[in-house]
């Protein structure tokens, strides 16, 4: 760690976020503005001045506000020709009352390289106007997201401390927590670390150490657990602390490396959307899994020595088979086709809303109400409508210069106008400062996250634009541009690659699968149900923030359209997640079935040695991401509630219930393999069975000296 500190220290940096959406009109937009008008392909935000009593521009009020202006014009990254407009020019932003005025600021800085410090500069400028105490500032846009950006990790707090309780509950052990906790710890530390040193080199999102704390923090304890669980539990049989380590790396570290690939595998599979930022997001969520991979397999084994004497548990029925998870196994194995059935329903109640999902991006309108974002916003709309809180910027690439094609541009200007779900007067065209390129502003009359405004768009793209344009010097150079057209766009290409990606990550998840169990029928099936958990996840996930249901008791509001890149990662996360329990439940079904048992009997005595230690581990992972709740964040609301959820359903129903009643009906065509595929896939052993004791048992916990190592490996 020291090592990787230093190289991090030497080598690290903040990667600039690439939100570019290859191909996309508003990213054809943005390449124009870059090349000709730098100051609308910057940063933006929007700083909104209301007096609190008389008029904005009545003398005292005015001063403040341009006393203000002046120092933001001051602010390193501001444009300095337009930078800053004028509210009190003519064709300022001034409300119809008189009360309120608006100002533009746009910063040559690219949004993607805006740091906090920009943001706080920025706001310290702003309210600078409030002291006389004569006018209000509120803002909102890019540069004031950053510098609101929450540093406290409350939610990973939250989620250790629940963690650290259910440990205790189920090892009834301090140290076996301890052990457990540090493990997982010290491997998601030594993944932000990583994270931080290939940052810059990579490219990788600052949301990406977001995502590698609450997958390292949920999957790395749960590898820690299942090591820790059966290395107690051979412990206890009597093996020395040497054969117990060895016979957990062997059994339970298989496993973890199995489960860790299937998870790194779904993440890195966000490659193939095609989207920058959301394919360096899987690889940094993937870097993150690895480390606590890595930190169970390496890490973990020192603390079992360190701790052993502590370690070996005091009663043997803290670690025997559960009778009441057995007695569970006869029930299911005895009506199989009844629990799956029962199973079945639950999930297609829970996935149904996803019927009527809508994807988009949540604005200001969705953040706390005391948030100046949000108070900004709600003032704008109440002055402005809510369409000028996300507004269209068009570029017209004119052949030739602006000058010559002043007709052609006035004709779609004129047309644009004419669109209902704009408002008329706001649409007005300019040249760029070089004058090659018309640009055209145009408010919606909806909000940005209106499906009204998502209509509007196309309906300038597809019908308003190609026909005023039709035989013109301009036809097909005209680009619909601006966040909310920009937020489109990322949804339509993610929605695109969707189909390709889920066809990845399920092909691989189901070759290693085969590898890991020597079986067809049970990789192909868990594939399936997977399905029904994800979809489970998503309707949970439109009920609470689109349909409002139980939204209010997590600080977030109704009507909230389900984020675009929400969907493609909890299909990568939870993919890969569920597959985790799914190899550690199999296992040990697996294992018993090794030892000589039948079908039904192997899936009981499976379920007894390990569905306790997947509930709890389900449990711990859930309380770790729903703890992320607790941001004010709707995109860091809406992971918690739909990873932490999904968990639970997919524990609680596909685990504990439809895949027990699944292997038992296959009977032993569930460990069943076509000769020539079992020649073709490598032989990967999950259950140990070929571990010999290199120590006798009694053996004293130093073990006798000299000894061979012990055999971790099929």
């Amino acid at each position: 760690m020291v090592v990787l500190l230093g190289i991090a220290a030497g080598a690290g940096g903040k990667a600039a976020d690439d939100f570019k959406v290859p191909g996309a009109e508003s990213q054809k937009a943005v390449d124009l503005f870059q090349k000709h008008q730098k100051s609308l392909a910057g940063a933006d935000s929007t700083l909104v001045f209301t007096a609190k009593s008389g008029k904005i521009s009545d003398p005292q009020n005015r001063q403040a506000v341009e006393s203000a202006l002046a120092e933001v014009r001051k602010l390193k990254g501001v444009a300095p020709k337009d930078g800053v407009a004028d509210p009190f020019a003519r064709g300022g932003q001034l409300s119809p009352d008189g009360t309120l005025a608006a100002v533009e600021v746009r910063y040559t800085t690219e949004p993607t390289d805006i740091e906090k410090k920009d943001g706080e500069a920025l706001e310290k400028a702003a309210r600078t106007a409030e002291k006389g105490g004569h006018v209000d500032v509120a803002m909102r846009g890019v540069v004031i997201d950053t510098a609101a950006q929450q540093d406290a990790p409350v939610g990973e707090l939250v989620g250790v401390a629940i963690a650290i309780v259910l440990l205790t509950l189920l090892f009834r052990s301090g140290a076996a927590m301890g052990a457990t906790l540090l493990g997982a710890l010290l491997g998601v530390m030594v993944g932000q670390i990583l994270l931080a040193a290939l940052a810059k080199p990579l490219g990788l999102p600052e949301f990406a150490t977001t995502i590698a704390i609450m997958l390292g923090l949920g999957a790395g304890i749960d590898y820690s657990l299942l090591i820790v669980s059966r290395y107690r539990e051979q412990a206890a049989n009597g093996d020395s602390v040497r054969d117990a380590a060895a016979k957990a790396a062997a059994t339970a570290g298989s496993s973890v490396v199995a489960a860790g690939l299937i998870v790194m595998v779904a993440i890195a599979g966000l490659l193939v959307i095609g989207i920058p930022m959301i394919g360096k997001m899987g690889i940094g969520a993937a870097i993150g899994v690895a480390a606590v991979v890595v930190s169970a397999l390496t890490v973990l084994p020192i603390f079992l020595g360190a701790f052993s004497r502590w370690l070996k548990p005091k009663k043997r029925s803290h670690v025997e088979a559960s009778t009441a998870f057995a007695s569970w196994g006869e029930k299911i194995t005895a009506r199989p086709w009844a629990a799956i059935a029962a199973g079945v329903v639950i999930l297609l109640v829970f996935a149904s809303p996803l019927l009527h999902m809508r994807l988009g991006q949540p604005d200001d309108g969705n953040q706390p109400a005391k948030n100046t974002q949000r108070v900004a916003y709600d003032q704008l709309t109440k002055a402005f409508g809510p369409g000028s809180n996300g507004p269209f910027l068009i570029a017209v690439d004119t052949p030739g210069g602006f000058a010559g094609n002043q007709a052609a541009v006035a004709k779609l200007q004129t047309a644009i106008a004419g669109d209902p779900g704009l408002i008329a007067k706001s649409v007005g065209a300019r040249p760029s400062d070089d004058g090659k390129v018309a640009i055209i502003g145009a408010t919606p009359t909806s909000a940005p996250q209106d499906e009204k405004t998502t209509k509007t768009l196309e309906r300038l793209r597809d019908h308003v634009i190609p026909d005023a344009t039709k035989g013109t010097p301009i036809a097909g150079k005209v680009y619909v541009g601006g966040n909310t057209a920009g937020f489109q766009d990322f949804s339509d290409k993610v929605s695109a690659g969707l189909p390709l990606f889920i066809a990845v990550v399920i092909g691989l998840s189901v070759l290693l699968l085969i590898a890991a169990f020597r079986s067809l029928w049970i990789p192909l099936v868990s594939a399936v149900f997977n399905l029904l958990s994800i979809g489970a996840a998503y309707g949970v996930v439109t009920a609470v923030f689109q349909d409002g249901i139980g939204a209010s008791l997590i600080g977030a509001d109704s009507g909230v359209p389900v984020v675009s890149f929400i969907p493609v990662m909890l299909f990568a996360i939870l993919f890969g997640l569920s597959m985790d329990y799914n190899v550690f439940l199999l296992s040990r079904m697996h294992e018993a079935y090794n030892e000589g048992n039948g079908p039904r009997e192997s899936v009981i005595i499976g379920l007894s040695r390990i569905a306790k230690v997947v509930l709890f581990a389900g449990l711990i992972m859930a309380s770790v991401f729903l703890a992320f709740v607790t941001q004010d964040d709707v995109i860091g609301k809406m992971f918690g509630v739909g990873l932490g959820m999904a968990i639970l359903i997919d524990v609680l129903i596909v685990r504990l219930l439809i895949a027990p009643a699944v292997v038992s009906l296959l009977g032993h065509k569930a460990w069943w393999l076509p000769k020539w595929m079992d020649r073709l896939i490598p032989n990967v052993s999950l259950e140990g069975h070929l571990v010999e004791n290199v120590d006798p048992p009694g053996t004293p916990v130093g073990g006798p000296a000299p000894a061979p190592a012990a055999s971790a490996a099929d």
